[in-house]
C-alpha cells in the first residue's frame, strides 16, 4: 500500500522507543538489563527489567502533536492515578521509583508506572468490567484537579483526520466522508464547549471520566482487577466511557449505577457519544500510514455506522 509504513520502519520505531526508555530508565537509576516489549500499537510499553517498572511510550500520533502537548496529557494521566491509588482505588499507579512526571528522551515523551504480573489465564469478562465502571466514577467524581471538558473528543484529531481522508479515497470512500463531514459540522459545537453541551443536554450532569472505554482498559492481573490507560482523562458526561459498547454493557453499567446510587446512562446523550466516538474512529484512518493495521480494524466499525442515525440523532 502506497504511503504506508514498511514492517521494517515499525520495527525501527518500536527499537528507537525501547531504546529511549531503557536509556531514560538507566538515568533515572532503575536497573535495565532485560527490558521486554509488553504491547506495541499506539504506543510502545517496555518493561524495563528487572527493575518493576514499565515505560509507555506513544509512538502513533496526529501529525500536529509534538512533546509539549503529549506531556500535558500525560501529566493529567499521572495526576489522576496517583489520587486514585492514594484513595485505595485499585488503578496501575505511577511508578514511585522515579519521579511522577513525563520523561523526554530520543523525541519521544514517556511515563513510568508500577510493574503489575498480569492473569495470563483469564479471559477478560466485559459484563463484568462494565458493571464495574460506574464504581470507577464513583471514586472520581471526588477528584479535585483542574479537567478540560471532553478533551478525548479530541476535536481538531476529527476535523484534521477528516480533511486528510479528503486525499485518501483508498482509505474512507468518498460518499462516506461526505458524511462524516456534514455530520461533524452537526456534532462538533457539542464537544468544543461545556455551555453548547449544557444547552443541549440539560440536567446531565459532568464529572472527571477516564476517557477511553474503561472496560476493555481493566487489566486483569495476578492480585486482581486494575484500572488501566488513563491517557484520554477528562470532564464529560459518563456516557461517554461507555460509547459504542451496545445495548448489553449499556445495561450492565446501569446494574452498577443503581448499586452506587448513581444515575443510570441516559439513552439521547448515549446517542450523541456514540455518533462523535464513530467520528472519532473514522478519523484514526488518518494515522493508518503510520499503522497499517488500523484499516481491517477500523473497517467494520465504519461498516455498522452507515446503518446509525445521521449524528447521533441530533440533527433532528
Amino acid at each position: 500500500m502506497i504511503g504506508f509504513m514498511a514492517p521494517q520502519d515499525i520495527a525501527d520505531r518500536t527499537t528507537a522507543a525501547v531504546d529511549a526508555a531503557v536509556g531514560a530508565g538507566r538515568d533515572l537509576g532503575l536497573d535495565v538489563t532485560d527490558a521486554a516489549v509488553l504491547h506495541d500499537v499506539f504506543s510502545v510499553v517496555v518493561h524495563l527489567a528487572p527493575a518493576p517498572v514499565v515505560a509507555r511510550i506513544p509512538t502513533v500520533l496526529p501529525h500536529y502533536a509534538d512533546p509539549d502537548s503529549v506531556a500535558r496529557r500525560q501529566r493529567a494521566e499521572l495526576d489522576v492515578t496517583r489520587w486514585l491509588a492514594d484513595q485505595g482505588t485499585p488503578v496501575i499507579p505511577p511508578s514511585a521509583l522515579v519521579p511522577r512526571e513525563p520523561v523526554r528522551r530520543g523525541g519521544f515523551s514517556m511515563t513510568f508506572w508500577e510493574f503489575v504480573a498480569d492473569d495470563r489465564g483469564r479471559e477478560p469478562d466485559y459484563e463484568a468490567n462494565s458493571e464495574s465502571v460506574a464504581d470507577l466514577h464513583a471514586a472520581m467524581r471526588a477528584y479535585p484537579g483542574r479537567l478540560s471538558f471532553l478533551d478525548a473528543a479530541e476535536p481538531r484529531f476529527v476535523t484534521e483526520g477528516l480533511a486528510l481522508l479528503d486525499k485518501r479515497p483508498d482509505l474512507l470512500d468518498p460518499d462516506d466522508l461526505d458524511r462524516a463531514r456534514r455530520e461533524w459540522q452537526v456534532l462538533e459545537p457539542y464537544v468544543q464547549t461545556r455551555a453548547a453541551f449544557e444547552a443541549a443536554f440539560p440536567g446531565i450532569d459532568l464529572q472527571p471520566i477516564h476517557g477511553d472505554s474503561p472496560p476493555a482498559n481493566i487489566f486483569a492481573g495476578v492480585d486482581g482487577d486494575r484500572y488501566s490507560d488513563f491517557e484520554l482523562v477528562t470532564l464529560g458526561p459518563v456516557e461517554w466511557d461507555l460509547a459504542a459498547l451496545g445495548p448489553d454493557l449499556e445495561a450492565a453499567y446501569n446494574r452498577g449505577a443503581r448499586r452506587n446510587g448513581q444515575r443510570q446512562l441516559d439513552e439521547r446523550v448515549l446517542a450523541f457519544v456514540n455518533g462523535v466516538g464513530m467520528l472519532r474512529a473514522i478519523a484514526s484512518l488518518a494515522l493508518a500510514p503510520q499503522l497499517p493495521a488500523l484499516v481491517d480494524y477500523i473497517g467494520p466499525a465504519v461498516d455498522g455506522w452507515r446503518t446509525m442515525p445521521f449524528a447521533g440523532g441530533m440533527a433532528d
